[in-house]
């Protein structure tokens, strides 16, 4: 079943923004709502996703992220919905930082799974009690993060079909990246919970996670070019093929430049906020530590592929 996505307030497009930083890796504050606001008000942006993976959340301490969710509320929550990413390793500092969050405004929350279950796996059980336990301890609706299939911190579709049971979990962000699984979760889990939003977060299949069955798409994509996401969505989500591949066109050469074939990772968002603030859409391309900045070198191939897409860089 489709639901409607247009007046659904869990589907559609929502942006996993980047955070900005001074060179001495203190958060600019001002670019931050600068930035917030400029994705607001794009047409068809339903909310903004802050501390992600995109927005650098491994590397800010607890408060800084109850403070950027606030920033980000205080700019932006009387157009769209805020949501903020909380990683923990245990249910209790996972209630802890969902509760900070909520309190400095947010409308719910990403939960990301636990990060120790990378390495020693965990079981169903384990997996469903976590969301079982932030639900009940915080009273916030939840956005279920799903990581790659080929992780042992994936969800299979079983656990996913007890997650949506769960009345606090109003979406999945589903980044499966098995599409061998994709259409069938996807019918199992709209099946089971017609009215929660499936959204895809494969930037590099997009179009085609939208196409075999999607609610809309919660990228970091979203955050670099909104208004071209928007429109690749959109098309999609009303059946325009035509459409949404010649929106896709017009990515295609910017997603080279930013994943280079491959997935999201730390220095895919490096290139991404760089590629923004070599476009004069965003204030710095500093990153936090343990990364390190772009070379001169990497930094002038970005914009000369810029400029050979037709995008006008100012520095």
């Amino acid at each position: 079943m489709k639901l409607n996505w247009q007046h659904h307030p869990w589907a559609g497009v929502f942006p996993a923004t980047l955070c900005p930083f001074h060179e001495d890796e203190s958060i600019d504050e001002a670019g931050l709502r600068e930035y917030m606001q400029e994705l607001a008000r794009v047409p068809g942006i339903k909310g903004v996703v802050c501390n992600g993976h995109t927005g650098e959340i491994m590397s800010l301490r607890l408060h800084e992220r109850q403070h950027v969710t606030r920033m980000t509320a205080e700019a932006v929550a009387d157009r769209v919905k805020v949501v903020s990413g909380v990683s923990a390793e245990g249910s209790l500092p996972a209630i802890d930082d969902a509760l900070a969050a909520k309190e400095a405004g947010a409308d719910a929350i990403l939960l990301m799974p636990a990060h120790h279950w990378l390495r020693f796996g965990r079981t169903p059980e384990t997996a469903v009690g976590f969301f079982q336990d932030v639900a009940e301890g915080a009273d916030i609706p939840i956005i279920v993060h799903q990581y790659p299939a080929w992780t042992k911190a994936g969800y299979s579709l079983e656990e996913m079909l007890e997650m949506v049971k769960i009345p606090q979990v109003v979406c999945i962000k589903m980044g499966t990246r098995d599409m061998a699984r994709w259409r069938w979760d996807y019918e199992q889990l709209k099946a089971a919970a017609p009215e929660v939003p499936v959204l895809t977060c494969h930037d590099e299949y997009l179009l085609a996670s939208l196409l075999e069955g999607s609610d809309g798409a919660l990228i970091g994509f979203a955050g670099f070019v909104p208004e071209l996401m928007v429109d690749v969505v959109h098309a999609a989500l009303n059946n325009d093929l035509i459409g949404a591949r010649k929106a896709r066109s017009q990515v295609d050469a910017l997603a080279r430049i930013v994943y280079n074939f491959g997935e999201p990772s730390s220095d895919a968002h490096q290139r991404m906020k760089c590629a923004r603030w070599l476009m004069g859409r965003f204030p710095s391309m500093t990153m936090r530590r343990p990364l390190r900045q772009l070379s001169k070198t990497e930094i002038d191939k970005i914009r000369a592929n810029l400029e050979a897409t037709g995008y006008q860089c100012v520095h």
